[in-house]
C-alpha cells in the first residue's frame, strides 16, 4: 500500500473505500465488489457468506473467506476458487481466517492473507477478466479448489462443466439455474490459464475439482467469463490480458477507476471526499457488461437463447457495451438516471441502446434486466423516464421510435403495467386494466404468484409513468397520444381523500379503504400512506391546492420530516419498521420528498432537510452506517446528488429540463463535461461560508449573474460555466 500511497495519495481512486457499509446487516451479493473495472462483466471478490438472498457476499464482521467469485450480478453467481497448500481435505470446504489489519481493499484490487494455509492472495481485474496472485509456502504443494455446485447468493448452480484443454488451461460453463426473481436459466462460460502446468486434478465430486501444482514459485491465474460461449471466455482474456504481469493489470485498473471517478473534482473535508468517492465507485454498479469483446452477447429474453451481435463501428469495435444485470430502474430518477444524465451521459447512452435491443427482440422495455433477460422486479415502468430523461437531455443516439414503441406497450395490458412485481408468466396483477377503465387500481387479491400487488402505490407510479411518456409524444408529435397519457396522468387524483388529506387505497367496488392508518404499509410498496402520498412529482402544483395551498402543504410535509428524524429519515434494517417512517430515504420511492418545499415557496426548507438527510444518513464512513438496501448503487446515486446540490424532482422527464440547486456540502465542485454530448468543459459549483450550520443558499449565481430563483436548465448548464452560492443559516 506504501506504493500505492507515494503514486496515487490524493487521487479519486485513493479516496474510495470499499469496506464503507461491509459490516451492516443485511448486505446482499451485488453490494460489494473489489476486483473490477467501471460496469465490469467480472466482479472478482471475496466471499465470507455464499448461501441466501440477505447477508451474504464479503460481510467485514464474518470470520472466515469461503471462495473467491468472479460474477456479484443480480441475480447471478459464477466461478468460485480457492487456493490451499498441500494436500485437499474437507476442512478447506470451510475457508480460512483472516485478519483486516493486513487486508487491503480498493477499487480494482484486493489483497488479503488466509491463515491456515499461510497464502497471500491478491486479486485484480480487467474489464471481462479476474487475475489472481497466490504466493505460497515455498515448500508447499500448490492448489486451487474450484467448486461449480457452489450456491452463490440468491442464486444455486445446476449443469457444469470443467475440461483440460491444455497442460496450464481449463475451460467450461456453470448454470445459475432460476430464481424467484429470474425466471430462466442463465449459463455462465469461463476459460482459466495458470503460468505453471498443471501436475493433478482431483475429481472431489460432480462438480467441484482441486487443480495442483508443483511446490515453489508464485501461481498466477487468470479467469476471464463470457455470456455467449467458451471461445467468447478465451477470446475475452486474449484481448484484454495476454501477459502475466499482475502489478500492470492493477495499475490499469487504478488509472481507468481515477479517469471514472475523476470526473468530478471536489474540495473540502477529507471525510466527505471519502464518502463521495466511495458513493461514485458504487455508481458503477448499476449494471454490468454482457457482450464480448467482439460484440457478441445471448439474447435471452425468447423461448431459448440466441447469439447475437450488437453494432460494430469500422474499426470493428462495438458502438456501445450492452449493459444488464441490475435491480435498478424503481427511483433511478431521483438517483442514477439523473446522476447519469449530467455526468456520464455515454454511460446513459449505452444502457438506453441495451433497453431499447431488448425490446426489439424480447418485446418489452424491461425494468431489471439479468444476464439479457427479465426478472419484472418491483413495480410500474420507470424505465420509462430513464428513457425519457436521456432524449431531453440530448443523449439521442439511440432508435427513439423504437424506445417510444416500447415504453407505449407497456402502459397498456400485456406491457410491464400488466405485471406486478415477479410475476414473469402472466399479466394478472398489474392492473393496468382498473387504471384504464376506472382511473385508479384498488386492493384485490391476486391472480398470480408475483408480489408487490400494491393497487395505490401502482396508481401513483403509472401516473407518474404517464406523464413521461405524454412529455415523449409531444415532442415526437404524437398529438393523440399526448392528450391520452395527460389525462390517464392525472389518475392519482382519485385515490385523494379530502377529508383525511391523504392518498388512500380503494375497493374493488370504489369506496375507500377502511379502516385506514396514513402509516399503514396496506396499498403501497414497500412504504405507507404517509410517503406516497407526496408521489405526485410531474403535478406538484395540483398537490398543493389540493392540500390547501403553499402553507398548508409546508406545515404537512415538514411535521412529515420532524416526526421522521428520530429514525434518521429511514426504516433500515434488520428491523425496517416501514409502518412507522414517515420519511424513508432509505427506499427509492420517498428519495425526493425534501425538495417538494422548493415547490411551495420555501427553497430553505429544502436546502435545510436534504442536508440534514445527507448528514444523518448518507455522510457515515464506517463499517455499518446505512443498514438499507444499496439497490445496484441506487442510493450511492441519491447521495452523490444531496452532496452536490443538484436535483430535479421530474427526474428530468420534461420538455425544458432544469437543475434544481440546493445545499452542496463542499466548498468547490468540478465536474467535467462530455465533449461528445455538450458543448461546455466544465460545470463549477462554488460555497461560500459553507458550513454544518450554514446549509441554506442564499444569494444564487450563474456565470456571474444572480439567477431569479433556485433552477438553472439543463440547456444552460451543459454550455459549462460557474454556480456560486451563498450559504446562510435557517432563519
Amino acid at each position: 500500500m506504501n506504493v500505492f500511497k507515494k503514486q496515487f495519495h490524493g487521487s479519486p481512486w485513493w479516496y474510495a473505500d470499499p469496506l464503507i457499509d461491509t459490516g451492516k446487516p443485511k448486505t446482499r451479493w451485488v453490494f460489494f465488489q473489489s476486483a473490477s473495472r467501471p460496469f465490469g462483466m467480472v466482479q472478482l471478490s471475496p466471499d465470507t457468506d455464499t448461501e441466501g438472498t440477505w447477508g451474504v457476499g464479503y460481510r467485514y464482521d464474518s470470520p472466515r473467506i469461503k471462495c473467491f467469485s468472479h460474477l456479484h450480478s443480480w441475480q447471478l453467481g459464477a466461478l468460485p476458487v480457492l487456493p490451499y497448500s498441500g494436500d485437499y481435505s474437507q476442512d478447506i470446504d470451510e475457508g480460512y481466517s483472516y485478519s483486516h489489519k493486513t487486508e487491503i481493499v480498493k477499487p480494482g484490487y484486493h489483497r488479503v492473507f488466509l491463515d491456515e494455509c499461510n497464502v497471500l492472495a491478491e486479486l485484480t481485474a480487467s474489464k471481462r477478466t479476474g487475475m489472481h496472485r497466490y504466493t505460497f509456502p515455498e515448500q508447499m504443494k500448490q492448489g486451487i479448489l474450484i467448486d461449480l455446485g457452489k450456491q452463490l447468493g440468491p442464486g444455486e448452480m445446476g449443469r457444469s462443466s470443467l475440461v483440460k484443454t491444455k497442460d496450464n488451461e481449463l475451460t467450461g460453463f456453470v448454470d445459475n439455474i432460476p430464481t424467484m426473481r429470474r425466471p430462466k436459466y442463465c449459463r455462465i462460460y469461463f476459460n482459466i490459464r495458470f503460468n505453471k502446468d498443471i501436475t493433478d486434478i482431483l475429481e472431489i465430486s460432480d462438480n467441484k475439482f482441486g487443480i495442483e501444482f508443483s511446490k515453489g514459485g508464485i501461481l498466477l491465474m487468470k479467469a476471464s467469463l463470457s455470456y455467449v460461449g467458451e471461445d467468447g471466455a478465451k477470446n475475452n482474456m486474449g484481448s484484454e490480458i495476454n501477459h502475466w504481469d499482475f502489478d500492470k493489470v492493477v495499475m490499469q485498473a487504478i488509472e481507468e477507476w481515477n479517469g471514472f471517478m475523476g470526473r468530478i473534482k471536489v474540495v473540502g473535508e477529507e471525510e466527505k471526499k471519502i464518502k463521495f468517492y466511495t458513493d461514485l465507485w458504487r455508481s458503477s454498479f448499476g449494471g454490468h457488461v454482457i457482450n464480448d469483446t467482439d460484440g457478441r452477447y445471448c439474447d435471452m429474453t425468447g423461448d431459448e437463447p440466441v447469439i447475437r451481435r450488437l453494432p460494430m463501428d469500422e474499426y470493428g469495435v462495438p458502438e456501445f457495451e450492452f449493459l444488464s444485470n441490475a435491480d435498478v430502474f424503481w427511483g433511478a430518477h431521483w438517483s442514477l438516471g439523473l446522476f447519469w444524465d449530467l455526468v456520464y451521459p455515454e454511460i446513459k447512452s449505452a444502457y438506453c441502446r441495451s433497453l431499447v435491443e431488448m425490446y426489439r427482440y424480447g418485446g418489452l422495455v424491461p425494468r431489471g434486466p439479468s444476464g439479457g433477460n427479465y426478472t419484472f422486479v418491483m413495480i410500474a415502468a420507470h424505465s420509462t423516464a430513464f428513457l425519457v430523461s436521456a432524449y431531453m437531455k440530448g443523449i439521442c443516439d439511440f432508435d427513439i421510435e423504437t424506445a417510444y414503441e416500447g415504453i407505449r406497450k407497456n402502459a397498456f395490458p400485456g406491457g410491464l403495467m400488466s405485471k406486478s412485481g415477479y410475476e414473469h408468466n402472466s399479466c394478472y396483477d398489474g392492473g393496468i386494466e382498473y387504471f384504464i377503465e376506472r382511473g385508479y387500481i384498488p386492493e384485490r387479491e391476486r391472480k398470480s404468484t408475483g408480489i408487490h400487488c400494491d393497487g395505490a402505490a401502482m396508481t401513483l407510479e403509472y401516473s407518474y409513468d404517464h406523464w413521461c411518456i405524454a412529455q415523449l409524444a409531444k415532442v415526437l408529435g404524437k398529438d393523440d397520444d399526448y392528450a391520452y397519457f395527460s389525462e390517464k396522468a392525472l389518475n392519482y387524483m382519485n385515490l385523494w381523500d379530502p377529508v383525511i388529506g391523504f392518498m388512500r387505497p380503494r375497493n374493488p367496488d370504489g369506496s375507500f379503504l377502511e379502516p385506514y392508518d396514513p402509516l399503514s404499509l396496506e396499498g403501497f410498496c414497500e412504504g405507507n400512506g404517509w410517503g406516497y402520498t407526496f408521489y405526485v412529482p410531474h403535478d406538484i402544483p395540483k398537490l398543493i391546492e389540493m392540500m390547501g395551498g403553499n402553507e398548508a402543504f409546508v406545515s404537512k410535509l415538514h411535521y412529515a420530516f420532524l416526526k421522521a428524524g428520530d429514525m434518521r429519515y429511514y426504516a433500515g434494517k434488520p428491523e425496517l419498521r416501514r409502518n412507522e417512517a414517515y420519511i424513508n430515504y432509505g427506499n427509492e420511492n420517498t428519495r425526493f420528498t425534501a425538495s417538494l418545499f422548493r415547490h411551495a415557496g420555501r427553497p430553505d426548507l429544502s436546502d435545510y432537510w436534504s442536508r440534514k438527510v445527507q448528514k444523518d444518513l448518507f455522510s457515515g464512513i464506517g463499517k455499518s452506517c446505512f443498514c438499507e438496501d444499496d439497490d445496484n448503487g441506487l442510493s450511492a446515486g441519491t447521495s452523490l446528488l444531496l452532496a452536490m446540490g443538484l436535483f430535479d424532482i421530474k427526474g428530468g422527464a420534461c420538455e425544458n429540463p432544469v437543475y434544481e440547486i440546493g445545499s452542496p456540502i463542499f466548498d468547490e465542485i468540478h465536474i467535467k463535461l462530455d465533449d461528445k454530448y455538450y458543448s461546455g468543459q466544465t460545470l463549477t459549483i462554488k460555497t461560500r461560508g459553507n458550513s454544518d450550520e450554514n446549509t441554506v443558499a442564499g444569494k444564487i449565481k450563474f456565470n456571474g449573474r444572480e439567477i431569479d430563483g433556485s433552477t438553472i436548465s439543463h440547456g444552460d448548464i451543459i454550455n459549462g460555466g460557474t454556480i456560486e452560492l451563498k450559504m446562510e443559516k435557517m432563519k
